[in-house]
This record gives C-alpha cells, sequence and structure tokens, in this order.
C-alpha cells in the first residue's frame, strides 16, 4: 500500500513535470505527439468502420519489425519504422480483399512481423533502452528530425486522406453499393491500409508497437459510440486521441514511467464514458415510442 501511495506521489509530482516540459525533448516529444494523434484521430473513425483493428496490430507488428532492423544497423529508427508499416499495410491490401480470408492474412503476417522482430532485438545485445522502447514507447528517442519526418507523415496523410475521403466513406458505409457506383475499393483499400501503416508506424515512437491500438482504434470507437454522424465522430476523435497522447506523455514525465501505459488508461477511460452516455442515449431513444 505505501507503495503504491508513493507511485501516485511520483505520478502528481507537478513541479518535477513542469520542470520537465522545459526541456528540448519533451517539447519535441509533445510536437511528435500532436501530430500523430491528429492523423490517427482522423483515421480511426474510418479503420473502426471498416473493420480494420486486427489490421492495424498486424500493421504494427511490421512497424515493430522494421524498427529493429534499422536498430540493428545503425539506421533511423523512424524509417525503419515506416518502411516496415508500409510494406505490412501493402500486404494487407493487397492479400486481403476478401473479407473470408482477411483474417488469416493478418494473423499471418502480424506472427512474421512479431518473430523477426524479437530474432533482431536477439541479434542486438546493446542499446537494450531503445529495444525496450520500440515495444512500448520513450519520449526521450524523439529529436529534431525525428520530429520533422513525423510531421512531414502526417502531413503527407491527412493530405491524401482529404483528396479520398468522400468515396473511402462511401464504400467503407456500404461497399456494395459503392461499388456499384463505381467507387474503385480495389484502389482505395490498399490505399487506406498504407495510410493506415503510415500512421501506425509514427506511433510507435511515443506508444510503441504493441500498444498503438489505443490511438489507432480506442478513439475512433469512442467517437462512433456517442455520434452517428462522421464529420462529429472524426472531431472527436481527434480531440480523444490528442487528449490521451499529449496527457499520457505529462503524466509520465515525473514519474518517468513508460508512456503507453498512460496513453492506453487515459484512451480507455474515454472509450468507457463514452460508451456509458452512448447507452443512456439508447435508453433515453427507446422509451419515447413507448412514451408517445
Amino acid at each position: 500500500m505505501t507503495a503504491f501511495i508513493d507511485a501516485l506521489g511520483r505520478i502528481f509530482d507537478f513541479s518535477t513535470t513542469v520542470n520537465l516540459l522545459g526541456y528540448p525533448f519533451v517539447q519535441q516529444a509533445l510536437l511528435a505527439a500532436a501530430a500523430l494523434g491528429l492523423v490517427s484521430g482522423c483515421l480511426a473513425p474510418l479503420v473502426v468502420a471498416r473493420r480494420m483493428s486486427f489490421a492495424v496490430h498486424g500493421t504494427a507488428e511490421l512497424a515493430f519489425t522494421g524498427a529493429a532492423a534499422a536498430l540493428l544497423i545503425g539506421a533511423s529508427v523512424g524509417m525503419g519504422a515506416l518502411a516496415g508499416a508500409v510494406v505490412a499495410a501493402l500486404l494487407l491490401g493487397l492479400l486481403g480483399q476478401r473479407g473470408v480470408e482477411r483474417d488469416s492474412v493478418i494473423g499471418a503476417i502480424l506472427s512474421f512481423g512479431l518473430g523477426v522482430g524479437v530474432l533482431l532485438l536477439w541479434l542486438n545485445p546493446e542499446r537494450t533502452a531503445n529495444k525496450f522502447s520500440l515495444l512500448v514507447g520513450q519520449i526521450v528517442g524523439v529529436d529534431s528530425a525525428d520530429v520533422l519526418l513525423l510531421s512531414g507523415c502526417a502531413a503527407a496523410v491527412l493530405v491524401v486522406l482529404a483528396v479520398v475521403y468522400r468515396p473511402l466513406l462511401f464504400a467503407s458505409v456500404d461497399a456494395d453499393v459503392a461499388a456499384a457506383r463505381g467507387v474503385p475499393a480495389r484502389v482505395l483499400t490498399p490505399l487506406f491500409a498504407v495510410l493506415v501503416g503510415v500512421a501506425t508506424a509514427l506511433g510507435v515512437y511515443t506508444v510503441g508497437a504493441l500498444l498503438v491500438l489505443a490511438l489507432m482504434v480506442t478513439p475512433g470507437a469512442a467517437a462512433t459510440r456517442v455520434t452517428a454522424s462522421p464529420v462529429k465522430a472524426t472531431v472527436l476523435a481527434v480531440v480523444f486521441a490528442e487528449t490521451a497522447v499529449l496527457g499520457g506523455i505529462v503524466l509520465s514525465l515525473a514519474p518517468g514511467a513508460p508512456v503507453s501505459a498512460f496513453v492506453t488508461i487515459i484512451s480507455f477511460v474515454i472509450y468507457l464514458v463514452c460508451r456509458a452516455v452512448g447507452a443512456r442515449r439508447l435508453r433515453r431513444l427507446s422509451r419515447i415510442p413507448s412514451a408517445a
């Protein structure tokens, strides 16, 4: 019990947190996290609508593999994660076009990526802190070059998403009608998978490969619980993602704990609140006909 109270004291040591916020590496991490929150929030409702939560997890494992390979050869971890995620996204988009085989394709790619990633970490006996951060996130590894890379990738994802948003949303809501109307689903599916892959790779820096679902899925799942409007769901998902990732970083500063722990807790609490709000709204609406 005493240890638990001490841990809470470190978490809510606001004086230490305020002091750490003045360090450049913390400010750079917050900038990178803000870019990640914006991109993941915009993509999350579409990920939920297209039932791609499992695909995000599979993509994260290949991002982890690419980052581990880059760490082994001394290359940029960000570029390695990005390359691995894009390869995973292309494989998922091309091999998983048929819904009946999508889960098996994702499972095969996920296990392959995780296995190879573990092997690459084993082959690299040094830099254990960096190896651990690939799985659970670590803000001290984010420098100005990484912020530029993350910001550039985020901007590219948002531009492409803005161009294809309407047909992509149409295909996500009703794929059969969209196909009948001539929406190029065969092109949009791998393209959206690549966008998700890039965003997932960005998440390796902050929340790590294992828990990137907290930003790529949970904010969208929470937003769709309280609104049926795609625009409102996107705005709410961005707010939820930014709250989770920025709040997680701030809370992790004083105790020096992994960022992903706090990001996932905040994200899950938001989801529970939205689920309760949505359930209450449905109960209220269900009583309207009987009252009439």
